[in-house]
This record gives structure tokens, C-alpha cells and sequence, in this order.
């Protein structure tokens, strides 16, 4: 059978069109695929357990954390320095950055509302700070008692008084509710560029963008990274993502499509912010590492022995429920992690 030229130039046509359509949907992917390495860090024991039914004690969260390194990631957020009052979940913190600083090749990150928790995670011997900054005025208002304005100028007195510590301490700014708000609802990207811009002149070494209450979807992810990178450049490093409306790794995808090479997750899916009402838990660490070792981006993780730490995990909480579409299916045979 042949095919008159006229109907093979119809074709040609037809399916160039329709890979230049794909190109323009993926924004870059050239350029998505230039930089193969991905950098994930676990939030699980901190994000996902403070708002856990249940306190785990600190032996068995150490037990956790280190069985998370032992599967290569790179990055674990162990704590928060927080009045334990608010978050007892937190009381231990010192003590489980003092273990985790020991771990070889961990970067040790904790969460800090302010200068003080920021002096205390110095003393503990913290690798890298993140402090939160609300765009929302009512989240603000919830989480820290202040308004994002004076959030900002907060940060600047930690980068300041870092700054002159001898040791360095990397500080990483995270805008809270950058995608949406259970208090306040929508959120305005014109806002989110602005604290984004206010974070990057206090001085702070990157920017993470938070969707803190799981509300964003891939479009939002989309203009918002473009439109916050258009202002403040490379110092927009991340994505905190949570699973509420089940869009989280479409979104982890949305943010790979932009550029993002960073990206926190939580083991089993914990997590939840507890003065945001109705926010669930994390993107799927396990799932995350999946999905990314899969399209050919190197996380340095073993799979089987991230999923593995969750026995730790459950040893610590066993009431807790764990989550992830992949522990539960297993591995497929097909899968081949990046080189």
C-alpha cells in the first residue's frame, strides 16, 4: 500500500505540531532534562509528627531517623526548636539533632520560628535551618502571632545574627501558604512574589515555596514558580508539597517541568500543619523517590531500604496510619533506578 506524498506531508505536519504542543505544555523539557540530579529531603519527624495522635519517644524516633540516612537521603528535618507547650511532639529536638549531626554525610535540617530557636539550633550543632513565613495574613496570625511583614523582618535578624556566629549555618526561608489557605483562602501570586522577594533581600540562602494545606494544582505550580523566579532567580530552590486533594505528586511533577531540583516529602505520607485547619499529610516520600529514579532523576535513595524504615516508623507509632501507593503495590520488576 503506498501513501501519496501530499498525505505523508499532512502527517509530518501533523504530528510536528503536536510535538511543539507538548514542548510548550512542558515548559523546557530540554532544560528539564539537562540536570538529572534531585535532591529530596525527608520532613517525617518533623512535619509529619507533629501533628501525630501520639508522642514516639525519642530512642525509637532516633531509630527512625537513622534508618532514613541509612537508605541515602541526603537531607532529614529532625525537629523544631518550638516551645514544647505548643508542639510537645518537638520537646526533644535537641537532643535528636545533637544524635543526628553524628550520622556521616547527613545534612541536618530544623524548623525555627524565631531568633531564639535559631541561637538553639546553632548550639545543637543544625546544619541548615528553615525558618516559615506565612503569605497569608490569618495563617500568620495563627502559626507565629505575627503579620508576614514582621515575620520577614525576623528572618532578617537570624540571618544577621548568623552571620556573625563562627560556624556556618545554611538558612532556608519557606513561604507558608503559598498556594492557598484554609483561614484566609485564596492567595494572590502578586503576594507570594512579594514575601518571596522580601525573604531573598533578608539575606536567606534559598526560598522553598510551601503548599502548605495541599490545595495547589500543576497549573498553579506552573505560573507561581515562574512568576517568584522571575523575581528573585536561583535563590527559589524548592517545593513543600502536601497530598490533600490527592494533586501532590502532579504537582512534584508541575515543579520538575519549572526547574525545581528540590523537593520535601514525609515518609508514609505523614504530616499536617496543626494551626491550619484541615491540612493532611505529605507528598509520599517512597512515591516521590519512585516516580523521580523512574524518569531517569538520580536521588542517591535505595527504594527497598526507604520503605524498609518504615518498620522502624511503626515500631514508634503504631497507631499511626502509613500511607504510599508504592509500599503497598511493592516495586514492580520493571522498575530501574537512575544511574
Amino acid at each position: 500500500m503506498f501513501i501519496a506524498d501530499s498525505e505523508v506531508s499532512y502527517n509530518y505536519y501533523v504530528m510536528s505540531s503536536f510535538i511543539r504542543d507538548i514542548r510548550a505544555q512542558c515548559g523546557d523539557c530540554t532544560a528539564m532534562s539537562a540536570k538529572k540530579k534531585v535532591t529530596v529531603c525527608e520532613v517525617g519527624p518533623r512535619d509529619g509528627l507533629q501533628i501525630a495522635h501520639g508522642i514516639m519517644p525519642t530512642p525509637a524516633k532516633i531509630r527512625w531517623i537513622t534508618a532514613i540516612a541509612a537508605a541515602g537521603v541526603p537531607a532529614i528535618e529532625v525537629g523544631s526548636f518550638v516551645p514544647p507547650k505548643l508542639v510537645p511532639q518537638m520537646a526533644d529536638t535537641d537532643a535528636i539533632v545533637r544524635h543526628a549531626v553524628a550520622i556521616p554525610g547527613l545534612t541536618v535540617v530544623a524548623l525555627v520560628p524565631n531568633l531564639r530557636g535559631a541561637q538553639n539550633a546553632y548550639a545543637a550543632g543544625t546544619h541548615r535551618i528553615t525558618i516559615p513565613v506565612s503569605v497569608s495574613e490569618g495563617h500568620s496570625r495563627a502559626n507565629l502571632n505575627r503579620s508576614p511583614a514582621e515575620q520577614i523582618a525576623e528572618v532578617g535578624r537570624i540571618v544577621a545574627w548568623v552571620r556573625r556566629q563562627p560556624r556556618g549555618m545554611e538558612i532556608e526561608a519557606g513561604c507558608s501558604t503559598a498556594f492557598g489557605c484554609s483561614i484566609d483562602g485564596a492567595v494572590p501570586i502578586a503576594k507570594v512574589v512579594a514575601v518571596a522577594t522580601g525573604l531573598a533581600e533578608a539575606g536567606v540562602e534559598s526560598v522553598a515555596l510551601a503548599d502548605t494545606v495541599g490545595y495547589a494544582h500543576p497549573a498553579q505550580i506552573h505560573e507561581t514558580v515562574r512568576a517568584v523566579r522571575a523575581a528573585i532567580g536561583p535563590k527559589l530552590e524548592g517545593l513543600h508539597l502536601h497530598d490533600t486533594m490527592g494533586l501532590g505528586l502532579a504537582n512534584a511533577l508541575a515543579g520538575l517541568e519549572e526547574g525545581i531540583r528540590s523537593f520535601d516529602a514525609a515518609l508514609a505520607g505523614l504530616g499536617g500543619c496543626p494551626f491550619a485547619p484541615g491540612a493532611s499529610g505529605n507528598i509520599v516520600t517512597e512515591d516521590l523517590v519512585f516516580m523521580l529514579e523512574s524518569m531517569g532523576f538520580s536521588t542517591g535513595i535505595d527504594l527497598a531500604r526507604l520503605i524498609a524504615a518504615r518498620t522502624a516508623l511503626h515500631e514508634g507509632l503504631p497507631d499511626e496510619p502509613l500511607h504510599g501507593q508504592v509500599p503497598k503495590a511493592g516495586i514492580p520488576k520493571t522498575f530501574r533506578a537512575a544511574a
